[in-house]
């Protein structure tokens, strides 16, 4: 008798055991990385629909190449104007005429630019500039809980796009200026909301060929501009920003309509069944996983932020303090060599319009190279070599230029433009891992500065480069390689989750360690 009933104590005992750990309260994280394991179609839609914020961000940043050009011209009095005359303003207003004898082509010639200063006539773009510096300096001091990544998403994208509406209304240089600042302002934050809510809605499987997307669309939205540029060629420059700004505000509309919020940022905000109810609707294949585990997601209490707190939060923990200070250093270095490369080029002596579109496309394979650093090795190491090959790249095409080996010096150019590009994308990736949800928009808004510095002082060397050929690549090859060592003070993330919390994120990094040193 009491052998016959063993086993069906056994058998009771075994059911209370899984009752037992089946009532047991899930890891939010751990219902995350389940629901999301695989990527259908409507996380695709989701991360397109997002990531078409920076092909309109990209357009803005580069509109000013075909808009504030210097349009040709030529001799319509030819006993005052001769073919070897190239300064204009020496010669009566009568003795020549713009080409196509459209005066409203560009800036320079509808608003009577082409004897001003260059000072005046970089005006505008240099207020672009100066407004996306202002405004990621702004932007950073709002804290990671304020309105949330779609909503944040959705202000500036739609501010971007009716700034650049009203520029077709623009009467003077003054005020041209004014409204390229207030895009610069608005614009500033677009990439930082973007690439925060992709990557806060994949899986840590799925992150490194995700987050790659929306980087693609950015160059494929710098590339459309010469086509649109082309169709609109006989028109004002007025409606170059219509045909951009009016796609944007409309893709503003859809943002608000259809893109869904991180539910990681639900989650750390306490609203945990909106953050189950997104992840069904990203996922649909997951909802009854998604409904058997909901009721065991313990409540959490949102966190309660004050604007500063993200600020304070790197002040007051030393790790945080480092981290992130590397991570401005690494990126002050990619920047100088991803904006710098491509305005020193023309000491090589190729022709400029080439050189541009090489460039441009260069940066095409690199969304597919990025995934498969990520996913074959470290990410710190990926960081450091990629930063050595790049700054020797550089330095070699000094070397070779002055050699007088131009063509080859070209090859190289394009090979550090090159790994900068995948520098970009390898610390993008890198830096949504090193910090929480928490600070996470503030540690990206840092990085972007980082570059953006970087970038304001390309102008400085490559003006050097015209006095003494070539050493810009030297510069900004060296300068990439030195800053790129800080990368040895980064934690390695390859693998890891991501965190909402800062204690989370301190948690994680230790057992990282641990299982880094085991091995």
């Amino acid at each position: 008798m009491a052998d016959s009933s063993a086993p069906l104590l056994t058998h009771l005992e075994e059911n209370e055991e899984e009752e037992e750990e089946t009532s047991q309260p899930l890891n939010f994280d751990k219902i995350f990385e389940q629901s999301l394991s695989g990527f259908g179609l409507s996380q695709f839609l989701q991360v397109i629909l997002v990531g078409l914020a920076f092909a309109f961000d990209a357009q803005q940043i580069f509109i000013t190449v075909f808009t504030d050009a210097y349009p040709t011209w030529h001799c319509v009095d030819h006993t005052v104007c001769t073919p070897v005359t190239t300064d204009i303003c020496k010669l009566p207003r009568s003795a020549w005429d713009w080409d196509g004898g459209f005066k409203g082509k560009s800036v320079i010639s509808e608003l009577d630019l082409e004897c001003s200063s260059s000072f005046l006539r970089g005006l505008p773009t240099s207020a672009f500039y100066i407004g996306s510096i202002v405004g990621g300096v702004i932007m950073s001091m709002i804290p990671d809980g304020f309105l949330g990544r779609k909503q944040l998403l959705f202000y500036t994208t739609i501010a971007m796009s009716l700034t650049g509406i009203s520029i077709f209304f623009s009467s003077d240089i003054w005020s041209y200026a004014f409204l390229k600042f207030a895009i610069g302002v608005a614009r500033s934050q677009i990439g930082t909301y973007a690439f925060i809510l992709v990557s806060e809605r994949v899986s840590t499987k799925w992150r490194p060929r995700a987050t790659m997307i929306p980087l693609t669309l950015f160059v494929l939205g710098f590339m459309s501009l010469s086509g649109i540029a082309f169709l609109v060629r006989h028109a004002s420059w007025r409606f170059i920003y219509l045909c951009t700004s009016v796609p944007a505000a409309i893709h503003s509309v859809f943002i608000y309509l259809f893109a869904l919020e991180s539910p990681r940022w639900l989650h750390v905000r306490g609203n945990n069944e909106e953050a189950i109810e997104v992840l069904k609707r990203i996922s649909p294949g997951k909802r009854g996983y998604l409904e058997s585990v909901s009721s065991r997601l313990p409540l959490k209490e949102a966190l309660k932020q004050s604007p500063s707190s993200s600020i304070m939060e790197f002040l007051i923990r030393r790790w945080a303090f480092i981290r992130i200070v590397a991570v401005m250093i690494i990126g002050f270095g990619l920047g100088m060599m991803y904006y710098g490369v491509p305005l020193a080029v023309r000491d090589i002596k190729v022709n400029i319009y080439l050189s541009e579109t090489l460039n441009a496309m260069v940066q095409l394979p690199t969304f597919v190279i990025t995934p498969i650093l990520l996913e074959k090795f470290n990410r710190r190491s990926s960081v450091l070599v990629d930063s050595l090959v790049g700054g020797a790249l550089g330095v070699f095409c000094f070397v070779l230029t002055v050699l007088g080996r131009t063509n080859i010096a070209f090859v190289f150019e394009l090979c550090s433009f090159f790994c900068a590009r995948i520098g970009f994308n390898l610390m993008a990736v890198y830096m949504i891992e090193m910090f929480p949800t928490c600070v996470r928009n503030f540690a990206l808004t840092m990085l972007r500065q980082a570059l953006v510095a970087g970038g304001a002082c390309c102008p400085i060397v490559a003006s050097v480069g015209r006095n003494f050929p070539s050493i810009s690549f030297a510069v900004f090859g060296f300068v990439m390689s030195g800053l790129g060592f800080f990368a040895l003070l980064l934690p390695e993330t390859k693998g890891s989750s991501l965190c909402d919390t800062m204690e989370e994120q301190e948690q994680s990094d230790q057992a990282l360690k641990t299982s880094h040193a085991s091995c």
